[in-house]
């Protein structure tokens, strides 16, 4: 697939919904605690996203149901909001992806419910700097294997596992564009990186070091396989003359 470089002005449209979505986010971290539901979390995001005249693209891609993927714990992607309750020392993602005057961009964060152990935390501050390694190499002239390589380190260096079947994106007028951007690679390796590339970093990493996850029967949700916690940190991001801008923020 080839890659479609974006102008200025494309950049904004997708920055216009990127900003939204990272208003929602600001939303979402306040609403996070003990009792609430991912389910509730999904009707706000629908509900705060039609107020803005924007809507959540993934609901009904490829049959999915819900405006948000709520992943908690074990849960490493995609997972299906519910009605159970959170619970103190819970980490949960909520990843969505906002449509405005049909331009995309696409952002998931992992929160930490109330007070969470020492390893949770850990998983969660390595796969976020990871997710800021990676967007420091998203320059003109490097290449895509110098993300992923950035990325990987900082799994490697933790003994983190690295979720290798779920990786980073093209986006803008569709949700998945060209390049892939894998969490892992090797350095100066690669599709060369131009300025008017459009696309998401977002590491998703596990406390387990295998990082090897199963499918649910739904066909959705994806599991850790060996039971251990996930984190999952992505942005939108822009390459520009002079380097990466983030239309997540």
């Amino acid at each position: 697939m080839k890659v479609s470089l974006k102008s200025k002005e494309e950049i904004l449209r997708i920055k216009e919904a990127g900003e939204i979505l990272a208003d929602c986010h600001k939303k979402i971290a306040e609403l996070i605690a003990p009792g609430i539901t991912t389910l509730e979390i999904d009707a706000f995001v629908e509900k705060y996203l039609a107020e803005r005249g924007a809507t959540p693209e993934q609901k009904g891609y490829r049959g999915f149901p819900f405006a948000t993927c709520a992943s908690v714990n074990e849960v490493v992607c995609h997972g299906f909001p519910n009605n159970k309750k959170l619970q103190e020392g819970d980490i949960v993602t909520i990843d969505l992806v906002v449509n405005k005057k049909g331009w995309l961009a696409d952002s998931a964060w992992t929160y930490p419910v109330s007070k969470i152990s020492s390893e949770a935390k850990r998983l969660m501050e390595v796969t976020e700097k990871a997710l800021y390694a990676g967007i420091a190499q998203a320059v003109p002239g490097n290449r895509i294997g110098d993300i992923g390589y950035a990325v990987g380190r900082c799994a490697d260096e933790a003994n983190m596992g690295i979720v290798k079947a779920l990786i980073g994106h093209g986006i803008g007028r569709r949700m998945h564009e060209a390049p892939d951007v894998p969490n892992f690679g090797r350095a100066h390796s690669g599709m060369i990186i131009k300025t008017g590339m459009v696309f998401t970093i977002e590491p998703i990493f596990t406390l387990g070091d295998s990082g090897a996850v199963l499918w649910d029967n739904d066909g959705w949700t994806i599991r850790s396989a060996d039971g251990t916690l996930g984190a999952h940190f992505e942005h939108t991001l822009a390459v520009l003359e002079d380097g990466p801008v983030i239309l997540t923020k």
